[in-house]
């Protein structure tokens, strides 16, 4: 009791004297001006548009259609653990997405689970972690006989490169996986100065007479 008493009154004084306030501001400061993505390639998003993307949500989806009326959704977010590498990187985490692919006329998709990842500073790849087939959009979602997970490491090695290929050949490539990281760990970034700010703010106000 007298270790917690210790340290709540070791609290009101870092408040009192302003000292975390100092250190939020300098926090900001500091990411303000020394922005971690400036200098990385930023990618593209070919022919995909934004179709959400709210800045205070950890997603983004990505849509694209074709003359025939087939239809590409990707839906994106930063994976939750950061990267354990002894290489320089320029993104501290790796990015998990959903690609969904519609044919025009049927009410089933191809669902592809793929990992995201930096290849070298700025450059990206990714990899196939699972496929599901989706029967309808419009029932709750049902796998195939197949399963999740076998349908696509069942496969052959040649037959999941081949996969790989498709996703590409739908605009699935390394100009849209560099937008996808860059633009989720600058999201990240930005929706972290905001809570720096919102904390500023939120101190500043309690410390007025």
């Amino acid at each position: 009791m007298r270790k917690m008493n210790a340290i709540l009154k070791q609290g009101r004084k870092l408040v009192e004297d302003n000292t975390l306030l100092k250190i939020l501001q300098s926090e900001i400061s500091h990411e303000i001006s020394n922005p971690r993505f400036q200098n990385v390639e930023t990618g593209s998003l070919g022919d995909f548009k934004v179709d959400w993307d709210s800045p205070v949500n950890r997603d983004v989806v990505l849509k694209r259609r074709f003359d025939s009326g087939e239809e590409v959704v990707v839906s994106a977010l930063l994976r939750q653990e950061p990267i354990k590498e002894e290489d320089v990187l320029a993104f501290p985490r790796e990015a998990l997405a959903k690609v969904c692919i519609k044919k025009p006329g049927i009410s089933s998709v191809m669902l592809f689970d793929c990992q995201v990842f930096e290849t070298k500073r700025g450059n990206s790849d990714f990899d196939i972690e699972r496929a599901r087939f989706i029967r309808s959009l419009v029932s709750p979602p049902r796998s195939s006989r197949y399963g999740e997970e076998e349908f696509y490491r069942s496969l052959d090695y040649k037959l999941q490169d081949a996969m790989k290929e498709y996703i590409r050949s739908k605009g699935f490539s390394e100009g849209l996986t560099n937008f996808l990281l860059c633009h989720l760990n600058k999201k990240e970034q930005d929706q972290y100065v905001n809570w720096l700010r919102k904390l500023e703010s939120t101190m500043s106000n309690s410390l007025k007479p």
